[in-house]
């Protein structure tokens, strides 16, 4: 299991084969790959203005454990050989790459589904901060109510 906060861009390429590379009996790996949007998606700021630059911010230390406890919260749901969760932080400009998600399991239905869980919860429950940047000043971002939604599935299929 890989578990990184960092600053710095990802490959993905590289990623996955570090996954695959590490498990002979990976039969599918599913993965996400979050971005800054070019334009806002709705909220105060009005729908469709253009984002110069996104700034996300984190609480080290609890960060890192709300992710691992995503992660685990995964492992002990489907059986999965391995997981990768990159998230990154600091000012990132307009279609930079923020997250990286990637589950390694036997079986494609079980990568499929935990990768979505595991992305459901990052979105809604990870203590990250984000503030877009664009013609109109900065403002925050909040967890949108489709994203509140998505994550009610996983709690109700407990």
């Amino acid at each position: 299991m890989k578990i990184v906060i960092q600053t710095d861009d990802f490959d993905l390429s590289t990623e996955l084969a570090a996954l695959r590379s590490a498990h002979r009996d990976i039969g599918a790996i599913v993965s996400f790959v979050g971005t800054v949007r070019e334009l806002t998606g709705g909220g105060e700021v009005k729908s469709g203005s253009e984002v110069a630059q996104m700034e996300l911010e984190h609480y080290p230390g609890m960060t890192e454990k709300s992710l691992e406890r995503i992660a685990k919260q995964a492992t002990n749901r489907w059986e999965l050989n391995d997981l990768v969760i990159i998230h990154r932080i600091g000012v990132l400009p307009a279609c930079a790459q923020i997250v990286l998600v990637a589950v390694g399991s036997k079986h494609r239905g079980a990568a499929f589904e935990a990768c979505e869980f595991i992305m459901d919860y990052l979105k809604t429950e990870a203590p990250f901060w984000k503030k877009e940047f664009g013609e109109n000043g900065g403002q925050w971002v909040d967890a949108r109510s489709t994203d509140l939604s998505a994550l009610k599935k996983w709690q109700q299929s407990i």
